[in-house]
């Protein structure tokens, strides 16, 4: 999902806008009236809502289908469409499958046998089953591997099945700058060493020093052959240099090549003092108007930093909260209001028990209030065998906390 013309997003605060959005308040209300939550749950399922690949849904659509008992047959009849659609679909099946859903397990080994795109499906449950949900599947794949244009790029399961799979032509082994001098990395940056490496591979051992400035003066010529982006891992060379590049951040923010202008914006919203907060509170309210949902997790990120001194901000930091359909970025709204402005965010955080999002869902089991629904949430979720890891580990961390003698 990239443009909001061709599939507009449901309002905000309707159901089905906030099932959109991967809200967690979709799924509280959603639990609230299951039935007439249920075309909007499949809607989900059958259409990408997500606004960047970046999102995550599958978590958050297993979850809703699991919950409000939903018919699995729906969900199962989309492995039938097209490649898109169908990997969607394996993501939650396969999650279903691990909370114990028969239907769903053997409806991806089923497809398996006898889908399209087979190849896809074994490598994603191999990556996330265990072992013998699938490993009986080895004859089916050796006889149908066949039939495939190609072999297989992963090595599992294949090479567990004796089936060969490809392996990429060897490109141009990478040069070793590690012996060299800082001096010499930046003589290849400005060109003086020919033949010694690419300029490319000297920014990357260059992000691994301590920050020179010597580095400052050839920022302007590292550029793609096109001119019009920074050569990759340049911005993170000069984020090591931190402060340092102030001065000349300034010089670069006025240059009329929009990618320097971009860089040298950034190190001065990154590092200078609270006189760039009225720049950032514009740059954030601009975002707004213009609905530019890539991008403004990184302005109230930097906004976080003046905590109640960038009050100013808080407004537009809701909004997007509250609206935007870039799920990814939800969490670094929610943070930089807990560092502006943390009044009255209890909601938030327990809302956020339910986002689709890890991180959101990391900040709920960290900041929600200790209500008896928040903790039971909780336990669910370090309960879940959907669950990521790391929202388990951090539930059950909570939940001991809570419940510890020695808490507050």
């Amino acid at each position: 999902m990239s443009d909001e013309d061709v599939m507009p997003y449901a309002r905000f605060d309707s159901v089905e806008g906030l099932l959109q959005r991967g809200r967690g308040l979709g799924a509280v209300r959603a639990l609230q009236d299951p039935l007439a939550a249920a075309p909007f749950v499949y809607d989900g399922l059958r259409r990408d809502w997500r606004w960047d690949s970046l999102d995550d849904r599958a978590c958050y659509l297993a979850g809703l289908v699991r919950d409000l008992g939903l018919s699995l047959a729906p969900v199962v009849g989309l492995l039938a469409g097209d490649e898109a659609q169908c990997r969607r679909t394996v993501d939650v099946l396969e999650l279903l499958a691990l909370d114990g859903d028969d239907e769903a397990r053997e409806a991806l080994r089923s497809y398996v046998r006898e889908g399209t795109h087979w190849v896809h499906v074994l490598e994603s449950v191999s990556a996330v089953w265990p072992l013998e949900w699938w490993e009986d599947l080895g004859e089916v794949a050796r006889a149908r591997i066949g039939g495939e244009p190609e072999p297989p790029w992963f090595t599992e399961p294949w090479a567990r099945f004796g089936i060969e799979v490809q392996r990429p032509a060897p490109g141009p082994a990478p040069h070793d700058l590690t012996g060299l001098a800082v001096d010499e990395l930046l003589d290849l940056l400005a060109g003086a060493r020919p033949g010694a490496g690419s300029k490319i591979e000297a920014l990357r051992e260059l992000s691994r020093r301590d920050p020179d400035e010597g580095l400052i003066p050839l920022v302007p010529s590292l550029v793609t052959p096109d001119g019009r982006r920074p050569l990759p891992l340049l911005r993170r060379a000069v984020d090591r240099l931190g402060a340092l590049a102030v001065p000349a951040a300034r010089r670069w923010a006025a240059d009329e090549r929009e990618w320097l202008a971009r860089l040298g914006s950034d190190v001065l919203a990154d590092h200078l003092g609270p006189e760039v907060i009225p720049v950032l509170v514009a740059e954030l309210a601009d975002q707004w108007r213009t609905r530019a949902w890539c991008g403004p997790d990184a302005t109230a990120r930097r906004l976080a930093r003046f905590g109640p001194a960038a009050s100013e901000a808080v407004a537009d930091l809701r909004r997007f909260w509250l609206r935007t359909p870039h799920s990814y970025e939800r969490a670094a709204y929610l943070e930089a209001l807990a560092a502006i402005d943390p009044g009255g965010l209890d909601y938030a955080h327990t809302e956020s028990l339910w986002d689709c999002e890890e991180r959101a869902r990391l900040l709920g089991v960290a900041h929600a209030p200790d209500h008896p629904a928040s903790l039971e949430r909780i336990a669910a979720l370090r309960d879940d065998p959907m669950e990521t890891p790391d929202v388990r580990a951090g539930a059950e961390a909570r939940l001991a906390a809570t419940t510890s003698p020695c808490s507050p």
